[in-house]
């Protein structure tokens, strides 16, 4: 067995395959582009779909690749075994329909075994093959020369997803001799069975059958191999180390940990927790750099759930503060030969992380603490976590359900999953309900997906048009004619009217004849993709085959315009300033105003929000032709044009062009130079969720309106302030602000020395009973903070003690109670505060030596504190 190093087999693997007449696929992004039905490319093959199912020809039949890939459905075993991961490198070697079993026998024996490869003990090779596979079997013992005793049945090598390719397949082994295990059948110590001896290193799928609907399989017209081999796997046992971690590929990392804190890799009680920062690292360093980034809902959640299951590992191996971003080096070092695009994007993937982190230490103690409460609660009676409690946890302390369970697990109970859904899904109905999405022309009856008449579209080339009325609707029902004072829907011929999509809103305008005038409010899509007017008729009747005259607003048209060219703009300026991981998450394009939702991990600070509102600005003014063409989607990619994901495209897609800055697919109305779009100026940049920010911009005349409105306001502050140069504004606006703020100062000291003068009158209420020292009163104190100080000079005079003061403020109640710590035993803090706060028409609480309250009964004071002066003497 040769000495070699994960990237050396690794580069070994392709060499070899190219060798034998393989194309090497290069390892495509983890994020998919174009397949919705996965989160992550999970396997070697992935990628490789659309060679399979026929949509493209390769120009090679035979393909070789090394795949980086993410699995998280069995995260929770991730730490605890030798071999999960959630970060994985796949190695495969692949035929569309050229050869078959003989040859990838064949290539699999010599790889693994030649002395010019991988040189791997021949005695120690067992393979499994499906019982009925005599073919594979004849190769196996007659081609390869091994004997009955290494080649197993197994009725489970079958590769089978239901409907579609299917085929048996050959599982390779690799035996790592009687220290991992003596031979016992009856505790599956043999090839195929759980053990850590005969250890899975290479499955060769032949996809020979077509599962059929009726269950049926018939043979496929051309037969696929389809392999794979974890890099990670074969580099353990090249290497001999007893698990993945001890290799190259991670080692290293676990190293890093281990020079951060006093804990060792080699404390058994703690190798979990190395295993899943340094599995867990390698993921979320792949996944940032490859475009997600942590959020509230699909990758951007895993993502969060990895990043927080490491650093609550973290905490038990006493690390208080973000650490995993200082792991990013090590990673990309030992992983740079093969991927040198992780390296470019070094410092995103460090600020996402440590940001990540930082939000989740500031949580984690109050949730952890709560947590631990709640389990502890359940331990005594009901043995589960309640459904609302995970969903607290979950809603305010950032804790994944997944998280959660884990820790419900460690103390041997269960999570309520149906009570949490029940929670969540009454948020989701709150949310809905808070959105004020409905409205007449989304609510639409099944009318609508009867309607089978045409209508087409002219907005792009017109603003104003003759056309005919197809289609009335009135309260869901067709109807030939709408009169006066009516409210409907309207299906024209011909439209220049745009309907709401893609983020810009629908055109205003009127539908006029001889006969009527008719204010069209809103326009959207018909189930069948017709332009459907939302209308009310001014005056006249509107009847259905009536010629008409259609007319935008064209004012509202034109602003529309400027703000959708200026949201393209800012969509590859923000990519240019922040990084290529920004992408669109949502948009509306109104006349007054653009707002922007995008992917971007924290705040964006003034000096770069003024960056990059120059940039846009910049080219507004290089006059940039805006050219709109429809074309082929596939050559609209390979113009680079920029897809928002998510959104579904015909095989002819619109491009607008801004020569030579940016190109998207995109459906609405844009201006034709970039000039056009006069004036852009951000008004807000704000957070809209977990890993998305927003920006509100406007353009043109309300620019301009908007900083002639600012420009108002700072000649009416130069004038109150009574100074006469520009210049002088922001000096003399300084000074002030300091002398408010010394002012403020003396202030602060004049109340404390107010304090002190109250702490010294009243010291002679103080009683003493039975050796502590009571005092039950009222102070002058115009907030809380006063009252703490004030209670705590008290305190600084007292050993043994129960202090109970209030006071009030424009009509509030202030009270404040501290006991110390010999004489929590007998009265404490909270409930004092408790059962006296009602007094006052107020509440209050806390800890069993401090606690505060308010209310609004200032009449009720002095009852208040004479049955506190009662409640203390009942019980000290």
């Amino acid at each position: 067995m040769k000495n070699l190093t994960g990237n050396e087999i690794r580069q070994m693997f392709l060499d070899f395959f190219k060798s034998k007449g393989h194309q090497i696929e290069p390892s495509a992004p983890l994020v998919p582009i174009d397949d919705d039905t996965l989160l992550w490319i999970n396997s070697g093959v992935a990628t490789l779909k659309k060679y399979f199912d026929g949509r493209v020809i390769p120009d090679n039949p035979k393909i070789t690749n090394a795949q980086k890939s993410i699995r998280t459905n069995d995260v929770e075993n991730v730490g605890f075994t030798a071999r999960h991961h959630t970060f994985f490198e796949m190695l495969g070697n692949f035929s569309i329909g050229d050869y078959f079993k003989k040859e990838a026998i064949e290539f699999a024996y010599e790889f693994l075994t030649s002395p010019e490869w991988l040189d791997l003990d021949e005695d120690k090779i067992y393979v499994t093959i499906h019982p009925e596979d005599e073919e594979a079997y004849a190769l196996w013992h007659d081609m390869i020369g091994l004997d009955d005793g290494r080649i197993i049945r197994i009725e489970g090598n079958f590769w089978d997803i239901g409907v579609g390719p299917s085929g048996p397949n050959t599982e390779i082994f690799y035996d790592r001799g009687e220290a991992y295990g003596q031979n016992d059948p009856d505790n599956e110590m043999y090839p195929g069975g759980e053990n850590e001896r005969y250890l899975e290193i290479w499955n060769l799928v032949f996809s020979e059958f077509n599962h059929n609907e009726d269950n049926t399989y018939t043979p496929l017209p051309k037969q696929n191999i389809d392999t794979g081999m974890g890099l990670e796997r074969i580099t353990s046992v090249i290497q001999n180390t007893e698990t993945n971690y001890e290799t190259d590929l991670i080692y290293p990392i676990i190293e890093k940990v281990e020079s951060m804190t006093d804990i060792r890799y080699t404390q058994d009680e703690y190798k979990p927790h190395f295993k899943i920062i340094s599995d867990h690292v390698r993921t979320v360093t792949f996944a940032i750099g490859d475009g997600a980034l942590p959020s509230s809902e699909g990758r951007g959640y895993i993502l969060r759930r990895l990043i927080r299951r490491a650093v609550r590992f973290g905490t038990k191996l006493n690390f208080d503060e973000p650490f995993m971003y200082k792991l990013v080096p090590i990673v990309i070092d030992v992983m740079r030969e093969f991927y040198p695009e992780v390296e470019q994007k070094a410092q995103l993937i460090q600020d996402v992380l440590k940001s990540e982190e930082s939000r989740f230490f500031e949580t984690i103690e109050e949730g952890e603490k709560l947590l631990l409460q709640l389990i502890e609660e359940a331990k005594s009676n009901q043995h589960e976590l309640k459904g609302r409690d995970v969903f607290k946890l979950y809603d305010t302390f950032g804790f994944p359900v997944e998280l959660t369970r884990e820790y419900a697990e460690e103390h041997q109970l269960t999570v309520d999953e149906e009570g949490f859904k029940q929670e969540m899904q009454a948020q989701q109905q709150r949310a809905r309900e808070a959105r004020n999405v409905s409205s007449s022309m989304q609510v639409q009856s099944d009318v609508f997906n009867e309607i089978e008449v045409d209508s087409e579209f002219v907005g792009y080339e017109s603003t104003s048009i003759q056309s005919t009325v197809s289609v009335i609707v009135k309260d869901g029902s067709i109807v030939d004619a709408l009169n006066e004072g009516d409210i409907g829907q309207v299906i024209l011929k011909q439209t220049p009217f745009y309907a709401e999509s893609g983020g810009q809103v629908a055109d205003r305008g009127v539908i006029a004849s001889n006969e009527c005038e008719v204010n069209v409010t809103q326009v959207s899509k018909a189930p069948k993709g017709q332009h459907l007017h939302q209308v009310e008729v001014k005056s006249g009747t509107l009847k259905t085959e009536a010629e008409v005259n259609a007319q935008i607003d064209t004012k509202k048209r034109t602003s529309i315009m400027k703000n959708h060219t200026a949201t393209h703009l800012l969509h590859q300026v923000l990519k240019d300033v922040l990084g290529d991981h920004v992408n669109q998450a949502g948009s509306l394009v109104d006349a007054d105003k653009l707002r922007f939702d995008f992917s971007h991990f924290g705040k964006i600070d003034e000096e770069t929000l003024s960056q990059i509102e120059e940039k846009v600005n910049e080219k507004i003014f290089e006059a940039l032709n805006v050219d709109i063409q429809s074309m082929p989607i596939d050559e609209a990619k390979k113009l680079g044009a920029m897809a928002l994901f998510g959104e579904k495209y015909g095989d002819i897609v619109r491009v607008v062009n801004i020569e030579p800055y940016s190109i998207e697919l995109c459906g609405g109305t844009h201006v034709t130079n970039t000039s056009q779009v006069g004036l852009f100026k951000i008004t807000s940049e704000s957070g809209t969720g977990a890993g998305v920010r927003r920006i509100e911009a406007i353009t043109g005349h309300v620019a301009y309106d908007y900083l002639n409105d600012y420009f108002d306001k700072f000649k009416s502050i130069k004038s109150t302030i009574n100074v006469k140069a520009d210049d002088d504004v922001i000096s003399k606006a300084k000074s002030m602000a300091e002398e408010i703020k010394s002012q403020e100062k003396e202030i602060a000291q004049l109340k404390k020395e107010i304090a002190k003068s109250q702490s010294s009158n009243i010291a002679q209420e103080i009683e003493d009973i039975n050796g502590v020292k009571v005092l039950v009163t009222t102070v002058e104190a115009d907030n809380p903070k006063v009252l703490r100080e004030i209670a705590d000079d008290y305190k600084s005079q007292l050993k043994s003690y129960v202090i109970y003061l209030m006071s009030h403020h424009d009509d509030k109640v202030s009270m404040i109670c501290n006991v110390s710590d010999d004489v929590t035993d007998r009265i404490q803090a909270g409930q004092v505060v408790k059962e006296s706060a009602p007094l006052v028409d107020g509440r209050g609480g806390g800890r069993k030596d401090s606690a505060q309250g308010g209310g609004t009964n200032i009449d009720n004071i002095t009852n208040t504190l004479q049955f506190v002066k009662d409640m203390i003497k009942s019980n000290v």
